[in-house]
């Protein structure tokens, strides 16, 4: 239905308006706070019975909400301190003010008094048309050509920009060369470092090696094997007075299967080891190449894989270079026929669009007033044929205000009142076209009266048939078609 809020001049008709932008994202400042106060706080509540694009955004981002008869519902609220800082929530969490934007866009569409000097703007009045024809998917399909075709000839003039790139390959092939003679990556350089530590303590582990082999099963003196064999022994003999020493016998026979095993693995070792100055030398030697390489491309040893990979990389990109341009050519001519087949199916849905919104908004001027205006939308083509994102024609709304009289750009329509007339005509033709439910007016009916006035308030009372529209009204005759 159609709501209406009247009264006189500075009763405060348009506060609802004001709270309401407030509540879809707008920026405030401490001024909005009563004097005195520490914050204004603005909350509103919306079922979503007729908002399911509100209700999946909401499901989206995980801030959905169920009322009493399990039907979805939304509440939107937000604080601003006296000292110009807010914030916001929707159902109780908080919310970034882009946030709040979007989802107040899904639920509240406001039209201000001075809504018409948006149509002033070509791109406003594309915008208006394609929200009019439906043409998302279409003009979704020409901005995805347009951007491969950018794309493609962005990647023709860098590859042209580099010019004679020889030289180039010539020295990146020489450092290739360097680096591809090293082995780099992570593994070989993790046994290098322990080849050379290895090396580098060569003398002191071979010494603990035949110390460690000596003190354990050594045939001189002392060992531990002996010494775990003699224990064994002097135990076994008395073990039938002491069951329980059968259990420490068959823990000393584990360790000495531990022991024999820590033997053999030990006496590996020792053979492994290799007092080699040669070998220790030339691993000084190929530590040394790595690090002077690395300082030479600025980077850690670790980071030459890297760098040899990226190289290799250039230079496969560098010597494909003039197949790559030629490819790019018909690249670049395919992306563009692709671009013009989208732009056509954009622009027939622009041209039908244009029709029926050019005799909608006729029929309603004249119902405003201005019997024999005339309202028309100029489809112009581009002159040049390169992929446009928003398409392959301009557009602009013409009005012809009296008969007879040539159409004019809507911009050079003289009169204030006329305009209001135009645009809210402009408006009622193209309302309903998407699925925001709530709709609000702020005045848009200033500049007229009477029996026109009348008629407004039977427009906007139409809507209120598929919409809640709410209207800030000083007109009585607006106000009295009000179902509140």
């Amino acid at each position: 239905g159609l709501t209406v809020i009247s009264g006189e001049t500075g009763a405060g008709k348009s506060l609802l308006v004001d709270a309401l932008g407030l509540l879809s994202g707008l920026r405030a400042d401490s001024g909005v706070v009563r004097h005195g106060a520490d914050r204004a706080e603005l909350v509103a509540d919306f079922t979503l019975d007729d908002a399911p694009q509100a209700a999946d955004w909401l499901r989206d981002n995980e801030l959905d909400e169920t009322g009493d008869g399990d039907a979805p519902v939304c509440q939107i609220r937000r604080v601003i301190r006296a000292d110009g800082g807010s914030r916001a929530w929707v159902n109780g969490r908080p919310v970034t003010l882009g946030q709040l934007g979007e989802l107040a866009g899904r639920l509240v569409e406001i039209h201000g008094q001075h809504e018409h000097q948006a149509l002033m703007a070509k791109a406003s009045q594309l915008t208006l048309l394609d929200a009019y024809g439906r043409t998302d998917a279409a003009r979704g399909a020409v901005e995805a050509a347009a951007r491969a075709w950018s794309a493609l000839l962005r990647e023709r003039d860098t590859l042209m920009a580099q010019g004679d790139v020889s030289d180039r390959i010539g020295w990146l092939e020489h450092q290739h060369r360097e680096l591809e003679r090293e082995a780099l990556d992570p593994e070989a350089l993790a046994k290098l470092t322990a080849d050379h530590r290895r090396h580098a303590h060569a003398a002191g582990l071979i010494a603990a090696c035949e110390a460690a082999f000596a003190r354990i099963g050594g045939d001189e003196g002392p060992s531990l094997t002996r010494t775990l064999q003699q224990v064994r022994g002097e135990l076994q003999r008395v073990t039938e007075h002491e069951p329980r020493l059968g259990e420490v016998d068959a823990m000393l026979d584990n360790a000495a299967i531990q022991i024999d095993e820590a033997l053999v693995l030990l006496d590996r070792v020792r053979d492994d080891l290799d007092l080699d100055p040669s070998a220790f030398e030339q691993i000084e030697s190929r530590i040394g190449r790595l690090h002077e390489l690395a300082r030479k491309h600025r980077i850690a040893p670790e980071q030459l894989a890297a760098t040899r990979d990226g190289i290799a990389a250039e230079l496969e990109m560098l010597r494909g270079a003039g197949v790559r341009l030629e490819t790019l050519d018909l690249e670049i001519e395919t992306a563009r026929k692709s671009w013009r087949k989208a732009a056509d199916v954009l622009g027939k849905a622009r041209r039908d669009a244009a029709k029926s919104l050019s005799s909608k908004t006729t029929e309603l001027i004249g119902e405003l007033g201005m019997g024999g205006g005339r309202f028309d939308v100029a489809i112009e083509p581009l002159d040049e044929d390169r992929p446009d994102p928003n398409g392959g024609e301009r557009i602009e709304f013409l009005v012809a205000a009296n008969p007879g009289q040539p159409a004019r750009a809507l911009r050079k329509v003289a009169s204030g009142g006329e305009l209001s007339r135009i645009s809210l005509a402009i408006e009622v033709a193209a309302f309903g076209m998407d699925a925001v439910p709530t709709m609000v007016f702020d005045e848009v009916d200033s500049g007229i009266g009477g029996a026109v006035a009348e008629i407004v308030g039977q427009k906007l009372r139409a809507l209120g048939a598929s919409r809640q529209v709410l209207c800030v009204t000083h007109l009585a005759q607006v106000a009295a078609q009000g179902h509140a």
